[in-house]
């Protein structure tokens, strides 16, 4: 495992894809358990992790994502979420955070929320007299909803590593979701008393919030249609990604803003996203399959029980790996490396699956915006032109709210965090 560690982290600052730093090191693994015959499982465990029809809904989130990010829809969001809290102190603030969550269940990935929203939204912020600072770290704080509010591509990577019902944990990220952006929005009213930022506009106006209701009424029925089908029974989570996609074309449609002669470009986009993606989860089983070959979470399930058999304590212990390994590598290599080793921990402790993935999921999810490696942060400073460092001081705060929420999550009973997904008819 010595060697295999080395080259993973040599590779990764050399500057090797993440994709092929997960391979070269599950093979380099593989290899080093001393059987010749283990090298003919990584090409079978290459094809047979993604060899899962549940994995076609990903390149269809991906593919809705990036027809709503080339239609128009944020404007139209924008507009409507203004008139309807735009008269509260710090409105523009909370819009970011509303317009963030509602592109989250369409989008999934927080780099494309975080694109979308660094577009249209910092120059609002901008001109309503927020300073940059704040407007960046509350962008790209709201932007980590992308992976927890479902469709999610980080809980449709666990389902496929964990053998777990990708619709029980679309439910179950709702919750979590809402807490977070709730989060943010205490944290917004503290920042907007202190510096008294603005109202977006005077009074409300009833007759200017139906119009924009009207206007906005087709970006806001995707995320209806995707999850109250999913909730309601009418298509499962792997044809919600197809209707996905029909959606997103209609509103294209509406709004008359997509360019159809560039659907090639959004073709080939989102099928270089996608197939990064699976070629992650690719790699990603033949490293589980090495670690559990060479005993390594059997291992480390028997050293940490053997000091504590405390649940809450191992939780704790759980929840400070992905903490600090979130500030120092990518949510992609966090989730290949990681999932093999904790998972079992997890399940011997007595975490259902699908609450042990809220909090596995959701922590990295945190490591989008923690330095030095924030993904997003680096996203945020690139299209908003705003300082790296100004982003690193002002997202703390933000980032503790957030590990504080999915942190009790995590010690909450489970019957609180499963309540949506047994509803719904998830046995667990």
């Amino acid at each position: 495992m010595l060697i295999a560690a080395i080259a993973f982290v040599v590779l990764l600052i050399i500057g090797v894809p993440i994709a092929f730093v997960l391979g070269i090191m599950g093979s380099i693994h593989t290899m080093s358990l001393g059987n010749p015959a283990f090298n003919l499982v990584i090409i079978q465990r290459l094809f047979d992790q993604i060899n899962n029809t549940s994995l076609t809904c990903l390149p269809f989130f991906i593919l809705a994502g990036e027809i709503m990010n080339a239609g128009g829809v944020t404007k139209r969001l924008l507009g409507f979420i203004r008139e309807l809290i735009g008269w509260l102190k710090g409105g523009m603030a909370y819009a970011t955070v509303i317009i963030s969550a509602i592109l989250s269940s369409i989008l999934g990935s927080p780099n494309a929320v975080c694109s979308m929203l660094c577009g249209v939204l910092v120059p609002e912020l901008r001109n309503d007299g927020y300073d940059d600072e704040f407007t960046g770290s509350l962008v790209a704080a709201s932007s980590i909803l992308g992976p927890i509010i479902p469709p999610s591509t980080s809980f449709i990577m666990y389902c496929m590593l964990t053998n777990t019902s990708i619709k029980a944990m679309f439910v179950a990220g709702i919750l979590p979701g809402i807490l977070l952006a709730l989060m943010f929005c205490v944290l917004i009213a503290f920042y907007a008393r202190k510096r008294g930022y603005k109202k977006s506009v005077d009074r409300a106006n009833l007759g200017r919030l139906g119009r924009n209701f009207i206007t906005a009424l087709p970006a806001l029925l995707v995320p209806g249609v995707i999850m109250g089908g999913v909730i309601g029974g009418f298509f499962t989570a792997t044809e919600s990604g197809a209707v996905s996609c029909v959606c997103a074309i209609i509103a294209s449609i509406i709004y008359h803003e997509m360019d159809w002669k560039a659907m090639p470009k959004v073709l080939l986009k989102s099928a270089v996203v996608g197939g990064g993606i699976l070629l992650m989860i690719s790699f990603g089983g033949v490293i589980a399959w090495s670690m559990t070959r060479s005993g390594i979470p059997a291992q480390l399930t028997a050293a940490i029980t053997s000091i504590t058999e405390s649940r809450a304590l191992i939780t704790l212990i759980i929840l400070i790996i992905l903490m600090i390994g979130g500030c120092l590598l990518d949510n992609g290599t966090m989730a290949m490396v990681f999932n093999p080793v904790l998972f079992p921990l997890g399940m011997a402790i007595g975490f259902d699956p699908v609450h042990f993935g809220i909090m596995f999921s959701c922590m990295l999810t945190i490591g989008y915006i923690t330095p030095p490696v924030g993904v997003v942060l680096f996203v945020t400073s690139n299209i908003a032109g705003i300082p790296f460092r100004k982003l690193c001081k002002q997202i703390w705060p933000f980032a503790i709210g957030a590990i504080l929420v999915i942190s009790v999550l995590s010690f909450l009973p489970e019957d609180i965090v499963l309540w949506l997904p047994r509803l719904t008819g998830y046995s667990g």
